[in-house]
């Protein structure tokens, strides 16, 4: 799905209606033993940081969600029913955290103890005031310090009804969002014709983090993959990397607001072209790391870009269909001190994924405990990213154009850069997240600007076709 956030995804007015966990069932949440399971190490990184930055004073919000239309003159009642089966198939959304003097206990809820509460809010005739009110609404509801920490609305009209969904990022990741409009839809026309949905049950994220946190765990600091962090990070005079460009930022100050750029990078040809060159390569994700690289030290002089690469850890079947947040980190390190290009950059980032591929198994945030780094986050963003994405293979992807798809961020405040290159059927979309100041915004056009040029180079070299290839 394309990535954008609540102001730029095509709101439209209509009749606003929300879903929430019911009374009954929040009430029956509070009563519920410790469920021995541990939260995964990202979760209980994300919930502390949430907490830190609380309690220095500042509320930033940090959900994600899925918006989504279902055509035709929408069956509330069907709806309703859909949400509820959706939420019942992932064991996350029912699972939530106390704290317990300074430790993170888990609760879960049976899945019979879970009921939606509909409630009407209104009818809303401007799409600017819809948009702020789902924002706000959104901020209370899928807040990573709260329980219940999701809401599911829907703005309904004569011919259709746009699906918002919101969860704080300790329960959903890209690709479980991805896979929700599809999932929905099918839930919806099931109850709708009074039918079950007949598919194989989703593994459970919470059993997932058991058993990652257990692996983890046996791991201690002489560790091969602990020995290759830490080398990594003093390379980094003993921080998590940062975006190499000027970004404006006063180390002494407060906290900066957020801003998102938001543009498609190349149309469906130039993609293709894109991904043909950079395949022999490993494909379109170290393309996109590999002009990252020649541009950074272009526009800022880098000549070693070091950045942490997000890869799903979904290694297992039974994952594959799961809600959750399926995510680790590789750190690279791509030196072109001695002038590279664009091709040898590609050939230097394969080798830095094949070498460090192993690492995004073990949780970052149990490498920094084992490193001894001892912190206190002040930013919701620990370290910058480029992430690439293809979405293409997702069910129903080749309508998300169609039914208005698009998978939601929260910009609210940070002092990183998160850079999200989506592959959807029209091509290839770009989205940003980076400081609100003036350095920032001229470093994130320029290096906008020479990424769209790189792209287009590559995919119709001067003189070729798209996809033959050329040298940058």
């Amino acid at each position: 799905m394309r990535v954008t956030d609540i102001q730029r995804c095509d709101v439209r007015p209509g009749l606003l209606v929300e879903w929430t966990l019911s009374p009954e069932t929040v009430e029956a949440a509070a009563g519920l033993p410790e469920d021995s399971r541990p939260p995964a190490y990202v979760q209980e990184s994300h919930i502390r940081t949430a907490r830190s930055v609380r309690e220095d004073g500042l509320f930033v919000p940090t959900w994600v969600g899925a918006a989504f239309d279902v055509p035709g003159s929408v069956d509330l009642g069907a709806l309703q029913r859909a949400l509820h089966h959706w939420t019942l198939r992932h064991e996350t959304l029912r699972s939530g955290f106390r704290w317990d003097r300074g430790t993170m206990r888990r609760f879960t809820l049976d899945a019979g103890a879970v009921r939606l509460r509909r409630e009407v809010v209104g009818e809303f005739t401007g799409a600017r005031e819809l948009a702020d009110h789902l924002q706000d609404r959104f901020d209370v509801a899928a807040d990573a310090l709260d329980w219940p920490n999701f809401i599911y609305a829907a703005v309904v009209r004569e011919d259709c009804a746009s699906v918002y969904m919101a969860f704080d990022h300790s329960n959903v990741d890209a690709y479980s969002l991805h896979r929700i409009p599809a999932e929905v839809q099918e839930f919806y026309a099931a109850a709708v014709e009074g039918r079950e949905v007949a598919q194989p049950p989703a593994g459970s994220y919470v059993d997932f983090c058991e058993a990652e946190r257990a692996d983890a765990d046996r791991v201690d600091d002489s560790h091969g993959i602990v020995a290759r962090w830490r080398e990594f990070v003093s390379r980094c005079d003993g921080r998590l990397p940062g975006f190499p460009v000027d970004l404006g930022l006063d180390a002494e100050g407060k906290l900066p607001t957020q801003k998102l750029m938001q543009d498609m990078l190349a149309d469906a040809g130039d993609a293709a072209g894109f991904e043909a060159f950079c395949r022999p390569f490993g494909g379109s994700l170290v393309g996109v790391l590999a002009a990252t690289a020649v541009i950074v030290r272009e526009i800022s002089g880098t000549r070693v870009y070091r950045t942490v690469v997000p890869f799903h850890t979904r290694a297992k079947s039974q994952w594959q269909d799961s809600v959750g947040w399926y995510v680790g980190g590789v750190p690279i390190e791509v030196d072109l001190s001695d002038g590279a290009g664009f091709e040898e950059a590609l050939r230097r980032v394969r080798a830095e994924l094949r070498e460090n591929r192993r690492l995004a198994r073990m949780p970052i945030a149990r490498v920094l405990r084992l490193l001894g780094s001892e912190f206190r986050p002040r930013s919701p963003d620990l370290y910058s990213i480029v992430s690439f994405v293809d979405g293409r293979p997702v069910p129903g992807s080749e309508r998300w154009d169609e039914l208005h798809a698009y998978g939601l961020l929260r910009v609210s405040y940070g002092d990183q850069v998160c850079v999200w290159v989506s592959r959807v059927h029209e091509g290839l979309q770009f989205a940003a997240r980076y400081p609100d100041t003036g350095p920032a915004l001229r470093s994130m056009e320029a290096y906008l600007e020479r990424l769209r040029e790189i792209v287009s180079e590559v995919a119709r070299p001067a003189g070729g076709a798209r996809g033959e290839g050329a040298l940058v």
